[in-house]
C-alpha cells in the first residue's frame, strides 16, 4: 500500500513540478527579451540573449523614461496600499458586526456582500464611472472608496467565516472586564484574523495593483499607474517599442511578487480557515 502511495505522490509532484513550469516560461520570456533589441524580440523571440543580440539595460532606461515609471510607480503604491489598508480594517470590522448582531438586516447586508461576488464588473462600470465623475471619485483619493466597495464581497465573506470559529466567551469576558466594542475589536478580535487579513491582503493587492481597467475608466491617464502607463507604450496603428514593454513588464511585476512570496504561508491557511468554518 505505501509504495503504491509513494508513486502517486511521486507523480502528483512531477505534474506539478511540469504545470509550475507550463506556467512560469510565458515570465521567463519576457526577462529573457527585456535584454534584447527591439528588432531581434521579433525575429528571435525564443533564443537566450547572446553577444549579438544583448542590449543591457537599455530597454529597462527607455522604458522607465517613456513611461514615467516612478510616477506611475508613486501612483499604483498610494492606491493600492491605500485600498488594501481600508478594505483589510473596515470589512473586518463590518465582518463581525454582521455575525455578531443577529438581525434580519444584518443577516440581508451579508447576502448582499455574498451576492456582489457574482455581478460583473462590465455591468456596472459605465455608471460607477459617471457617478465617481459627479462625486468628484476621479481621482488616487477617490478610487480607493471604489476599490473599498469592489473588494468587500470576497473580504467580508472570508472574515465572516474565521469570525464564526471564534468562541464568544472571548468577547464576552473582554465586555466584563470593561472593554467597549471597539476596543474589543482592536485588542481581542482583529489579532485573532490575522490569517485572514493577511489573506484579504495578498488576494487584494494582486488584484489592485494589476487592474487596469477601474483606474482607465476613473482616473485616466492624469494619474496614471503602471497597468497605464504599459499601455501607452503601444503608439498608433498598433506599433510598439517591445523592449521597453518587457523591461517595464518586469519592473511591475517583481513588487507585487516579492510580497506575494513573503507572505504566501497565510494564504491557504486564511482561506481554508475562512471558507470552510463556520
Amino acid at each position: 500500500m505505501k509504495p503504491a502511495k509513494s508513486r502517486s505522490s511521486l507523480f502528483l509532484s512531477l505534474f506539478l513540478g511540469l504545470l509550475s513550469l507550463f506556467f512560469l516560461y510565458p515570465i521567463f520570456l519576457v526577462l529573457i527579451n527585456s535584454f534584447k533589441g527591439q528588432f531581434y524580440i521579433s525575429e528571435e523571440p525564443f533564443s537566450l540573449p547572446d553577444a549579438r543580440t544583448f542590449v543591457g539595460l537599455y530597454n529597462y532606461q527607455n522604458g522607465i523614461q517613456k513611461t514615467e515609471f516612478f510616477s506611475a510607480f508613486g501612483y499604483s503604491l498610494f492606491i493600492t496600499v491605500c485600498s488594501v489598508a481600508a478594505i483589510v480594517l473596515f470589512t473586518a470590522m463590518t465582518a463581525w458586526y454582521l455575525v455578531r448582531v443577529k438581525t434580519r438586516a444584518a443577516g440581508g447586508l451579508y447576502y448582499l456582500f455574498v451576492f456582489s461576488m457574482i455581478v460583473p464588473f462590465q455591468m456596472v462600470m459605465f455608471t460607477m464611472s459617471k457617478i465617481a465623475n459627479l462625486l468628484h471619485l476621479d481621482n488616487p483619493l477617490g478610487i480607493i472608496l471604489l476599490y473599498l466597495g469592489f473588494g468587500s464581497g470576497l473580504s467580508v465573506f472570508l472574515y465572516s467565516g474565521f469570525i464564526k470559529s471564534i468562541p464568544l466567551e472571548i468577547e464576552e469576558a473582554a465586555a466584563i472586564d470593561g472593554c467597549k466594542p471597539l476596543q474589543t475589536f482592536f485588542l481581542v478580535v482583529f489579532p485573532i484574523l490575522k490569517p485572514t487579513a493577511v489573506t484579504v491582503a495578498i488576494l487584494n493587492a494582486m488584484w489592485i495593483w494589476n487592474d487596469y481597467l477601474l483606474p482607465y475608466l476613473v482616473i485616466g491617464s492624469r494619474y496614471r499607474t503602471i497597468p497605464i502607463a504599459v499601455q501607452y507604450l503601444q503608439s498608433g496603428y498598433g506599433s510598439r517599442d517591445m523592449g521597453a514593454l518587457m523591461a517595464t513588464l518586469i519592473l511591475a511585476i517583481i513588487p507585487i511578487v516579492v510580497f506575494y512570496l513573503t507572505s504566501q504561508k497565510y494564504i491557504i491557511k486564511g482561506v481554508m480557515s475562512g471558507a470552510v468554518k463556520g
